[in-house]
C-alpha cells in the first residue's frame, strides 16, 4: 500500500496523489486560526502533471493523500516529427513517443541527444523534467557595436533550438551559453 501524506507536511516539490490524479506543490500555506477549536487549513497551489493546469485549493491539517507512482527515467531525446516528440528510454532502450500537450515547451531548451527525466505515472509516460540549465549554441546575434559595452546593455540572441534570449553584448554568434529553463533568461557562458 502506498504511504500516505498528511496536508499539514506538503511542502514546495511535495509529490502527492488526490482523486487518481498526480500533483506536484508549487506553493504551501499553513493558515492556524487563533481561536480555540478552530480548524487548521492548508492552501496549497498545485500543479495536475497529466494535464499541468495549475489550481490553488485549501485542504484541512488533518487531510491525507496517496503517494502516486511515479518513477523518473533518464531518457535522450531524438527527434520530432507528426506523430510527437521522440526519446530513447536509457533504461530499457525503448522509444517512447510523448505528444505535444506532454512535451509543452520543453522543445525550445532539446537538441538531438539531450539527456532529460522522463515522468512516468503508473508505468505510462506523462511528461519531461528538464534540467534546471541547458547549454545551447548561438545561431545567430547581431555583432556588438564598439562603445556599447558602457552601458551594460542586452542584445538579442537566437540559439540553434530556435529559442530566442537576451544577451550580454560581448556573446558572439557561434559561443555557447547556459540558459536558465525556469525562466529562460541567459545564465552565463558555458
Amino acid at each position: 500500500m502506498a504511504a500516505l501524506i498528511d496536508a499539514i507536511n506538503v511542502k514546495r516539490k511535495t509529490l502527492f496523489e488526490l482523486e487518481n490524479i498526480p500533483f506536484c506543490c508549487l506553493e504551501a500555506d499553513v493558515n492556524t486560526p487563533t481561536a480555540r477549536g478552530g480548524q487548521t487549513l492548508v492552501r496549497l497551489k498545485m500543479r495536475n502533471l497529466l494535464t499541468n493546469a495549475v489550481f490553488e485549493k485549501t485542504f484541512k491539517a488533518s487531510d491525507r493523500f496517496k503517494e502516486p507512482d511515479l518513477q523518473s527515467v533518464q531518457a535522450s531525446y531524438l527527434y520530432s516529427d507528426g506523430d510527437g516528440s521522440h526519446f530513447l528510454d536509457q533504461e530499457s532502450y525503448e522509444t517512447v513517443t510523448l505528444n505535444g500537450d506532454m512535451v509543452g515547451d520543453a522543445l525550445d531548451f532539446l537538441i538531438e541527444g539531450a539527456l532529460i527525466e522522463l515522468r512516468k505515472y503508473n508505468g505510462n509516460p506523462i511528461g519531461l523534467e528538464l534540467p534546471i540549465f541547458v547549454e545551447l549554441d548561438v545561431a545567430y546575434t547581431e555583432p556588438a557595436v564598439r562603445g556599447d559595452s558602457s552601458s551594460g546593455g542586452t542584445k538579442t540572441a537566437r540559439l540553434e533550438t530556435g529559442l530566442e534570449i537576451r544577451v550580454p553584448l560581448f556573446i558572439k554568434q557561434g559561443e555557447r551559453v547556459k540558459v536558465s529553463t525556469e525562466n529562460r533568461e541567459f545564465a552565463g557562458r558555458a
